[in-house]
C-alpha cells in the first residue's frame, strides 16, 4: 500500500543487522549462532527441511535492509590457475561468514546451482550468471566474472526463501568431490516451491483484488528505476576510470619534469652569458617527480575505492533489478501463457463434445471426450492456482526491491566520502608541492620572485 512499508515473508526468521557489505554493527553477529555449521561431507544428511507454517499474513515480508544484508557475507576469490589436460580452468574460493567455512568452486558449479535454483524457485528472483567465455579469457574478463559471481551469490544468500533452503547450504558448505551431482540429487523429486509450500493453493486469498493493476504499475516503476540506475552506473564507471587515467597522466607529467631536470646536453657558452636559469631550473625540476608520483598514487586509490564502493554496489542493485525484470517475463511467458493455452484447449474439447452429442456418436467416444474434459479442467485449475501463486511471489519480490531501495543512500554516501577524501589528500600534496616552485623563479640577487604571466 502506498505510504506504508511493503510486506515480506513472515514465515522466515529475520537475520541480524548489518552494513552495506553485510558487516554486522559493533557488538552484533551476522546470522544466528545455530546457523554456524561445519562444512558438509559426502556422508552428512541433506534432507529437505519442513516448510514452516506462516504466522499472520504470509504475503508480508518482515525484513529491513540491515537484516537482509546481515544474513550472510560471502567472498569469492580467485585461486591460482590449474592446468587441465587441454585447457586451463579457473577455480574460486567461496567463503561464507554464516556457515564459517570455505569451499572451492568452478564456474560450472555455479551454473548447476543456478539451474537447480530456477527449477525449484521458478517464481522468484534468481539473479543471472555472468557469461561463460571458452577461449581467450584475459585477466580483465576473469576479474569481471569473479565480481559478478560474488554479486550473484551475495544476492542469493540474502534472499529469504533461498537463504533457508538446503541448496544454498549445500553449495556454500559441501566439501565433497562432486557438488554438481549432489545439487542435482537434492533437487530431484522434490518439486518446485508451489509443490512444497503448504499454503500455495490459498495464495489467491492473500492477494489484493487489483493485483493485476498493481503488477503492471510495479513493473513499469521498476523498469524506470532500472533505466536510471543503469545510467548512474555508467557515469560512475567513467568517473572512476577518469581518476585512474588522471593518475597515469600525473605520473608521466612528473617523469617528464624529472627527465628535463636530468638532461645532460652541454649548454652552449653563448646561452649562459647573462643567466644561470637553465641550471637552476634543472636542479629544481629533479625533485618534483616525487610529489607527482604521490599525486598519481592518491588518484589511483580514489579510482579503486569508487570502483569497489560505488560502481560494484550499483552493479549489485542492477543485478537485482534485472532479476525482477526476468521474473516478470517468466510470469508472462510461462505460467500465464500455459494457462491461456489450457483454456483454449478446453474450449476446443467442449466444442468437440457438443458436436459428438449432436451427431449421436458412439457412447465410448463421448465417454472418452468427457474424461479428457475432466482432465483438462483439472489442468486448468492447477494452472490457475499456479498463476495466483506466481502473482503472490511477484508481490513479495516487489517488496524485496523496495526494501533494497535505501541502498541508494549507501552508494551516494560512499561516492561523496570518496570525493571528499580524495580531494582532501590530493590538496595536501599540491600544497606541499607549491613552495618548491619558488626555486624555479630566482631573481638576480638569488631571491625568489613570483612568476610573471606569459
Amino acid at each position: 500500500e502506498e505510504g506504508e512499508p511493503l510486506p515480506s515473508f513472515s514465515h522466515m526468521t529475520a537475520g541480524e543487522g548489518g552494513g552495506m557489505d553485510g558487516e554486522s554493527p559493533e557488538g552484533t553477529t551476522a546470522g544466528a549462532p545455530d546457523l554456524a555449521t561445519p562444512p558438509l561431507s559426502d556422508g552428512q544428511d541433506l534432507e529437505e527441511p519442513p516448510m514452516q507454517t506462516p504466522l499472520g499474513n504470509p504475503l508480508v515480508v518482515p525484513y529491513t535492509l540491515p537484516e537482509l544484508l546481515g544474513k550472510d557475507t560471502v567472498q569469492v576469490e580467485l585461486i591460482p590457475e590449474k592446468k587441465g589436460l587441454f585447457l586451463k580452468h579457473v577455480e574460486y574460493e567461496v567463503s561464507s561468514k554464516r556457515f564459517k567455512c570455505s569451499v572451492y568452486r568452478r564456474y560450472n558449479d555455479f551454473v548447476v546451482f543456478h539451474e537447480t535454483l530456477l527449477q525449484k524457485f521458478p517464481y522468484r528472483m534468481v539473479p543471472s550468471l555472468p557469461p561463460k567465455r571458452m577461449l581467450g579469457a584475459d585477466r580483465e574478463f576473469i576479474e569481471a566474472r569473479r565480481r559478478a559471481l560474488k554479486r550473484f551469490i551475495s544476492l542469493v544468500a540474502r534472499h529469504p526463501p533461498f537463504s533457508e533452503d538446503v541448496l544454498l547450504k549445500l553449495f556454500l558448505s559441501f566439501s565433497g568431490s562432486d557438488v554438481q551431482n549432489k545439487l542435482k540429487e537434492v533437487a530431484q523429486g522434490v518439486g518446485d516451491e508451489f509443490m512444497i509450500c503448504k499454503f500455495a493453493t490459498q495464495a489467491k486469498d492473500f492477494l489484493p483484488a487489483d493485483i493485476q493493476l498493481q503488477f503492471a504499475a510495479s513493473r513499469e516503476l521498476i523498469r524506470n528505476i532500472y533505466n536510471s540506475f543503469y545510467k548512474l552506473r555508467d557515469r560512475a564507471e567513467r568517473i572512476a576510470a577518469r581518476a585512474v587515467d588522471n593518475a597515469a597522466d600525473l605520473l608521466i607529467f612528473g617523469k617528464e619534469l624529472s627527465a628535463l631536470g636530468s638532461d645532460t646536453t652541454p649548454l652552449p657558452s653563448w646561452a649562459a652569458l647573462n643567466s644561470s636559469a637553465w641550471g637552476n631550473l634543472k636542479q629544481a625540476l629533479k625533485g618534483l617527480s616525487v610529489e607527482f608520483a604521490l599525486l598519481a598514487d592518491k588518484a589511483v586509490q580514489q579510482g579503486k575505492q569508487e570502483e569497489n564502493d560505488v560502481v560494484e554496489k550499483l552493479n549489485l542493485f542492477l543485478d537485482l533489478l534485472q532479476s525482477y525484470k526476468d521474473l516478470c517475463e517468466r510470469h508472462e511467458k510461462g505460467v500465464l501463457h500455459k494457462h491461456q493455452r489450457a483454456l483454449h484447449k478446453y474450449s476446443l474439447m467442449k466444442r468437440q463434445m457438443m458436436s459428438a452429442a449432436v451427431q449421436n456418436k458412439e457412447p465410448e467416444t463421448v465417454e472418452q471426450l468427457e474424461s479428457r474434459i475432466v482432465e483438462q479442467e483439472n489442468a486448468i485449475l492447477t494452472m490457475e492456482l499456479r498463476n495466483y501463486f506466481s502473482l503472490y511471489c511477484l508481490h513479495q519480490e516487489t517488496q524485496l526491491i523496495h526494501i533494497y531501495l535505501p541502498v541508494t543512500s549507501h552508494i551516494l554516501g560512499a561516492f561523496v566520502n570518496s570525493q571528499i577524501q580524495g580531494h582532501k589528500e590530493m590538496s595536501k600534496v599540491w600544497n606541499e608541492l607549491k613552495p618548491k616552485l619558488n626555486c624555479l623563479f630566482v631573481g638576480s640577487g638569488n631571491t625568489p620572485t613570483p612568476p610573471f604571466a606569459p
